[in-house]
């Protein structure tokens, strides 16, 4: 018997430990619920089974287990957790999971589109943590354009070109000059800010103009009335559908495309990829500006889409949490995507539980996208193997 402790085993069990310690620390014990606020209670016979659960997870941390049964243990512990996670939303009475879930969806459109940019850079050999000032600049052009042109299509054109134009600034630097690409972005990152802050300033709040609407609701015919689905996938505002069809279209573009191919050989090895006739830079510098694209275009639901103004560093980070969620689909599209979707709910449950009144600083509830982020990043998935070349300058000898 081999003592061996995965990380999913911790992550599910410490998971399963917090929530015990948070119920017994906030909850009032009534006859049959515990009650969190006046507007969040959870069943009793809730709280036993996740105890029950917690149990499990205890036999199997402290029994261990052989190499032979490592995935078979790995199996039974997340489906503890899965287990765990619905009966402690089932639990909650005045929880909507529908609505929650949508939420998800909502929230997790703009992470969706970070990491398949960043996908995009990555998988052909470029480093591009400017995705968060792309998003930033995408979003107060876009909001701009759209002010004071009174159309909204136009601003989100001219958010996905402003996402274009700090792309191509970042291709000069890393690829024609073979500037540090790290550094290259980090300064792409605080000239947005600069930017932003300026255009704000000088012409944004000395406008008397307002945006009278912002990115309609879109109903897809039929398909909306489908019960529960209908309400998750059916009526969205446009980003949603766009992200959807720019994620399924990067992965078959990615792996089943001759651009694809091409890609992957640039990220991997460039040098046998300048053999076969591949213009190394050019593919390089050409997928930076498609990232910048679509980066832009997340920018753009920030102010078009969701409050209908700009306001300084508005994107709050999402596109580092973009890059969190590509590095946690390992440089996939489909995985990015769920990455995404769990950075997404965990922003969703903190705004509703702000909204019950739980007993904590909003601050800590503020930060719980950011914590599930490192637990992620650095408990759950391991290691992460990124494309051979990242990172390095290609030059012909």
């Amino acid at each position: 018997m081999i003592f061996k402790v995965s990380k999913l085993n911790l992550f599910s069990l410490i998971t399963k430990l917090l929530t015990i310690f948070l119920l017994f620390n906030f909850l009032k014990t009534n006859t049959s619920e515990l009650q969190f606020t006046e507007k969040l209670s959870i069943n009793i016979n809730s709280l036993f089974s996740i105890i029950f659960l917690l149990i499990i997870d205890f036999i199997i941390l402290f029994l261990g287990f052989t190499y032979n049964l490592r995935k078979i243990i790995n199996f039974i512990s997340a489906l503890t957790f899965a287990i765990f996670f619905f009966i402690l939303i089932g639990a909650i009475h005045s929880l909507d999971v529908i609505y929650l879930i949508n939420q998800s969806f909502r929230l997790a459109t703009p992470i969706a589109l970070g990491a398949m940019a960043g996908i995009i850079c990555e998988r052909t050999g470029i480093i591009n943590i400017a995705i968060e000032g792309m998003m930033l600049v995408g979003a107060c052009i876009g909001y701009l354009v759209a002010l004071y042109s009174g159309n909204l299509l136009l601003g989100v054109i001219s958010a996905s070109l402003s996402g274009l134009t700090l792309a191509s600034l970042h291709a000069i630097l890393s690829i024609n000059y073979k500037a540090d690409q790290i550094v290259s972005g980090t300064v792409i990152n605080i000239l947005a800010v600069g930017i932003t802050g300026y255009i704000r300033r000088t012409i944004l709040l000395q406008s008397k103009l307002s945006l009278k609407s912002r990115l309609p609701i879109i109903k897809v015919p039929f398909l909306e009335k489908i019960p529960i689905l209908g309400d998750l996938l059916f009526k969205n505002p446009p980003t949603f559908y766009i992200a959807i069809i720019v994620i399924i279209g990067l992965h078959i573009a990615l792996f089943k495309t001759k651009w694809g191919y091409h890609t992957r050989a640039c990220g991997e090895h460039p040098r046998a990829a300048d053999t076969i006739g591949i213009n190394v830079n050019k593919l390089r510098f050409l997928n930076v500006l498609i990232s910048g694209l679509i980066a832009g275009l997340a920018g753009a639901w920030f102010s078009l889409e969701t409050t209908g103004s700009f306001e300084d560093v508005m994107t709050n980070g999402k596109g580092f949490i973009a890059l969190a969620a590509m590095i946690f689909g390992k440089w996939k599209p489909f995985l990015a995507s769920i990455g995404a979707l769990l950075f997404g709910f965990a922003d969703a449950l903190q705004i509703k539980l702000q909204v019950f009144g739980i007993n904590l600083p909003y601050q800590f509830l503020n930060m719980l996208p950011y914590i599930v982020t490192i637990i992620v990043l650095a408990g759950v998935i391991g290691r992460a193997n990124p494309p051979s070349a990242i990172g390095v300058p290609y030059s012909k000898e």
